[in-house]
């Protein structure tokens, strides 16, 4: 009956797109957009996740269906705050049981202002008491990197918010860069190319869609095309236009090359022991962003290091949190470490 007692510990990547939650000795409980729906004038929450997505740029006056976080940080802490409870709730059924630890994720280059809201919004959201861990060590955690080796790994986690790039040895980050160029730049890459070039106007969900079958950061053998529906700028009306992935890939060329910048600049500032050693291993790519076809051979041919795909990219921050959370005393050392929380 103890083991129920304390074993809900919990982790959460709270990300700019979706949220995930790892429940100790469970696994990834929940993965959903973090989005939510509420109605405008009293605040109350009428959808979160999936069914929120959806409403995007469908809704009635009345109802706003927001992303609560912009840029990996919390753009509006009370959606953010009863979003997470609602993703709790979903997952720890026991309320009345004793309140779980959290480890929640935030990027490298979140100020003490931002992390103090993360803390806040979880112990808002019921725990008993909240840890943070930052973003890159969770994804290289997640992807099976031996981050507590006097040896060189560099991870880059490009999210929907932010791409972080680290270096990280020895259980700690050596060098990190935290750039807010990353998924959402990229659709909104794609809208504003859409726009110029052919007048038509997107929205964010065609927008994601297009990146996704679409998109690409290199020449690939056999390049698709799509007929895109959007409202054309001039008459107003629904119009559809057939677009090929090398001009999707003209679109996103500059945002796709602040990413390559950050990993650049990264590897400069890297100790020439370590930068040794990532030649020897590689990078490696996590978050969505690293489901971009050709990223990885693209930053191959501007490095000339090897790069590798994690296995399941997605979910990679979360597994790693879940980890800290699973083997918490010997893991500790990569948490945040924090001043107790007075009351």
């Amino acid at each position: 009956m103890a083991n129920n007692l304390i074993g809900r510990d919990m982790a959460v990547d709270l990300g700019t797109a979706n949220t995930l939650v790892y429940v100790r000795g469970r696994g990834v409980l929940l993965d959903e957009p973090s989005v939510v729906a509420m109605n405008a004038h009293t605040r109350e929450l009428l959808a979160v996740g999936t069914d929120a997505k959806r409403m995007i740029g469908r809704t009635p006056e009345g109802i706003t269906a927001i992303r609560p976080l912009r840029d990996g940080v919390i753009a509006d802490f009370d959606a953010t705050e009863q979003m997470l409870r609602h993703f709790i709730a979903q997952v720890h059924r026991r309320r009345y049981f004793a309140k779980p630890r959290l480890v929640i994720c935030v990027p490298s280059g979140v100020t003490p202002v931002e992390q103090r809201a993360v803390k806040e919004a979880g112990y808002q959201a019921g725990a008993r008491r909240v840890y943070v861990v930052e973003e890159p060590m969770a994804a290289a955690i997640g992807a099976g990197l031996p981050v507590h080796e006097a040896t060189g790994n560099m991870v880059v986690d490009i999210g929907g918010g932010t791409t972080e790039v680290a270096v990280i040895s020895l259980g700690g980050l050596v060098t990190t860069l935290s750039v807010r160029t990353a998924g959402d730049e990229l659709d909104q890459a794609i809208i504003a190319y859409m726009k110029k070039e052919h007048s038509l106007m997107l929205g964010e969900g065609t927008a994601e869609e297009i990146k996704m079958t679409l998109g690409s950061a290199y020449p690939q053998a056999d390049e698709p095309s799509a007929e895109i529906r959007g409202r054309d700028m001039v008459s107003g009306l629904p119009r559809t236009v057939l677009v090929s992935a090398p001009e999707i890939r003209r679109a996103i060329e500059e945002q796709l090359h602040m990413i390559i910048d950050a990993v650049r600049s990264t590897l400069d500032q890297t100790p020439p022991e370590l930068a040794g050693d990532i030649m020897d291993r590689g990078i490696v790519l996590t978050g969505g962003g690293a489901l971009l076809r050709g990223l990885d051979e693209r930053l191959r041919q501007e490095t000339g290091m090897p790069v590798h795909v994690a296995a399941d990219p997605l979910s990679c921050v979360a597994l790693g949190a879940g980890k800290c959370v699973e083997e918490f005393e010997a893991l500790q050392q990569v948490l945040v470490s924090e001043t107790r929380r007075a009351g």
